[in-house]
């Protein structure tokens, strides 16, 4: 056809001003690709009766396009205004500018992970944490894992491997991800042995149910349901009575785990990591990068010689920490060493304990601002209800204010925000666009995101 030989040939391309700016770019093999996949949509293009000149004029500014979206990755910043403040999917806590800065360091050098400066011998990569993680729970000693379902992992391989663990029915708990407490506990070579009911679960349920094959007692934090009602459960330090009359650990998986009482920041309050240490249990996990405002990470903090035998446990190897999380994990725990500020420097705790007053102000201020960025919407001030997420107090909400935008569907306006350079994501609410300022706390990062 005579139109195909209006269409430049690779070299052509590959020759032009574009051609050789892309090849800088990406390198000679990326754009060869790029180019030839779009000679052939444009010469089928031209058999279903397209001008071939039209096509040639733009094919450049295509094929740079194609580049720019293929160099563009999916794990880009963008903006948290679901409501919800650790977000799972969006990777949970933001990060504490001492945290990014030991992290940065730890990335750009070699660093001391398992060297011991003052003997020139070798060292232990937790010894850089233990310390601190000692000293902030009260516990006799720790050790890290890189996220908590690896926590509760190897605790109950190393203490039940070959024996049952007790746990009650209530506590059961599955979580995002296919995490599901009997599937893990299988894993882990422990077999389940259920005591009590789903709702009510006693003292007598767990005496009866231990035995010579009783490897420990585990008890969970149920962190993304309440049972409320007519219900019972065994406090911790009850069981930690029962579990040292019968001579076998207890295992308290706090799930997100807190080091300090939320309560001075206006939420719920929930029993700290050293409040379950002091209980009495034997071990406690917990999460890094949750409430505690850290990388992914998994603590097991307790008595000295169970948390030397799960050091010893040939998993151990395979679910250890990198030097950049255990770099960014000691920041973040040096902080909580000045709890007065904690809530200034740490983003967890600054964004939860943002006033509804000051989102509320926000609200106002932006509203006229992003109806003029988004012409054929209707935006105005709203309140929100935010949600800690992660499982944190599941069914606690944290009054919030935001943009409720309507105008349109709200789905297409929703995928619009996520194609956006800076990825806006809010979430859909009674036929409108809800915008949860929170986890926004500079209003130029919104407007410039959709100008």
């Amino acid at each position: 056809m005579q139109a195909l030989r209006a269409l430049p040939s690779v070299d052509q391309l590959l020759l032009s001003d574009t051609g050789q700016a892309l090849v800088a770019a990406h390198g000679r093999t990326a754009v060869v690709t790029a180019i030839r996949r779009r000679l052939n949509l444009a010469r089928g293009a031209i058999r279903a009766g397209e001008a071939g000149a039209e096509l040639a004029l733009h094919l450049p500014e295509l094929v740079a396009a194609d580049m720019a979206a293929a160099a563009r990755t999916q794990l880009r910043p963008m903006l948290n205004l679901t409501g919800t403040v650790l977000h799972t999917n969006l990777g949970r806590a933001i990060l504490a500018e001492e945290a990014i800065a030991a992290a940065t360091a730890a990335m750009a050098a070699p660093i001391a992970l398992e060297f011991d400066l003052e003997t020139g011998g070798r060292g232990h990569r937790d010894d850089h944490l233990k310390g601190l993680l000692r000293e902030l729970t009260g516990a006799e000693d720790a050790t890290i894992v890189n996220n908590n379902a690896a926590a509760v992992l190897i605790a109950l391989n190393t203490l039940g491997q070959g024996r049952a663990a007790v746990v009650s029915r209530g506590e059961l708990i599955e979580i995002g991800g296919a995490f599901r407490m009997p599937d893990i506990m299988a894993r882990a070579g422990v077999r389940l042995h259920e005591v009590g009911t789903t709702n009510r679960t006693h003292p007598r349920d767990y005496e009866a149910a231990i035995g010579p094959d009783t490897g420990l007692i585990l008890k969970v934090h149920t962190s993304n349901y309440r049972i409320e009602g007519f219900t019972a459960e065994v406090p911790a330090p009850r069981l930690a009575q029962i579990a040292r009359a019968a001579g076998v650990p207890l295992l308290n998986d706090l799930g997100a785990g807190s080091l300090v009482d939320l309560s001075r920041y206006g939420l719920r309050r929930e029993p700290t990591v050293a409040e379950a240490v002091a209980e009495g249990a034997d071990l406690v996990t917990f999460s890094g990068d949750k409430l505690l405002g850290g990388p992914q990470a998994g603590f097991i903090v307790g008595r000295r010689d169970l948390i030397a035998a799960i050091d010893k446990n040939p998993l151990k190897r395979a679910i250890r920490l990198d030097k950049i999380r255990i770099a960014a994990l000691e920041a973040t725990l040096r902080l909580y060493r000045d709890p007065d500020r904690l809530a200034e420097r740490l983003p967890t705790l600054r964004l939860l304990a943002r006033p509804e007053a000051e989102i509320a102000a926000q609200a106002a201020r932006l509203a006229p601002q992003v109806a003029a960025l988004l012409p054929g919407h209707s935006v105005a001030p709203c309140a929100c209800a935010s949600q800690i997420g992660s499982g944190a107090l599941p069914v606690d909400t944290i009054p919030s204010a935001g943009l409720r935008i309507s105008g349109g569907a709200p789905e297409a306006l929703a995928a619009d925000l996520r194609g956006r350079e800076r990825p806006v994501i809010g979430h859909i609410r009674e036929g409108a666009l809800i915008l949860d300022l929170r986890c926004l706390p500079r209003d130029e990062d919104l407007l410039s995101a959709l100008a």
